[in-house]
């Protein structure tokens, strides 16, 4: 599918549960806001009010019985109303569009973690994403042991939602999936350590975009 005429930056930050990535995120936005960049932060599942109910049911742990392919579509669903009614019309307008997770989620989360394969999920996401494409994505690399206990401590007593809650195996299937993704697009992928200190990430990252935005 033909890649939509824009002259914005398409921005993602995708890794396992407790990696940084929102941190992140947030923080670029800011660094770019300061600048005076035009710039927008925004999430999947979610970024839309479509797609903020979606993501209500996808992380309710009242809907455990979800079946994979279910689960796939529902993503699906908010990735398209996202794209058309969100990301495409500020790409077209020429800002810097970050979001905190996109198509490569379905990739390693359903692909990997639900075992339903990277093809699959790829050739549906194409549907989905209307010839839009990433500029960059920055791979928050960390264990995912490491990564669920840093999110039960900031969490504290709150409960996990329904994906943080899968099983440790299921989270490794889905780190292996993701640098499996890396692998296959060296040249969008940003792969960070992220057991690093969260300054010296950051820095990274604006570097990166930086050299992205001097070459637009």
């Amino acid at each position: 599918m033909e890649q939509p005429h824009r002259t914005g930056l398409f921005v993602t930050f995708e890794g396992v549960e407790g990696c940084g990535k929102s941190t992140q995120a947030a923080a670029l936005e800011d660094v770019l806001s300061r600048r005076g960049t035009p710039v927008v932060l925004t999430r999947e599942p979610g970024g839309t009010p479509l797609g903020e109910r979606i993501r209500d049911i996808l992380l309710d742990t009242g809907e455990a019985g979800m079946t994979p392919l279910a689960e796939l579509f529902l993503y699906l669903a908010s990735r398209a109303q996202h794209v058309e009614r969100k990301v495409l019309p500020l790409l077209e307008d020429g800002h810097v569009v970050i979001s905190d997770r996109f198509a490569d989620a379905s990739v390693a989360y359903q692909g990997g973690g639900r075992e339903l394969g990277a093809e699959l999920v790829s050739a549906l996401n194409k549907t989905a994403l209307g010839g839009v494409q990433v500029d960059v994505t920055f791979l928050l690399d960390l264990d995912p042991e490491e990564g669920l206990e840093r999110l039960a401590r900031a969490k504290g007593a709150g409960a996990p939602d329904r994906i943080e809650s899968e099983r440790l195996e299921f989270h490794r299937r889905v780190r292996e999936a993701y640098l499996d993704a890396a692998r296959r697009e060296p040249e969008r992928f940003v792969v960070l350590d992220a057991a690093q200190e969260s300054g010296a990430i950051t820095a990274r990252i604006v570097r990166e975009i930086d050299r992205r935005l001097s070459r637009s």
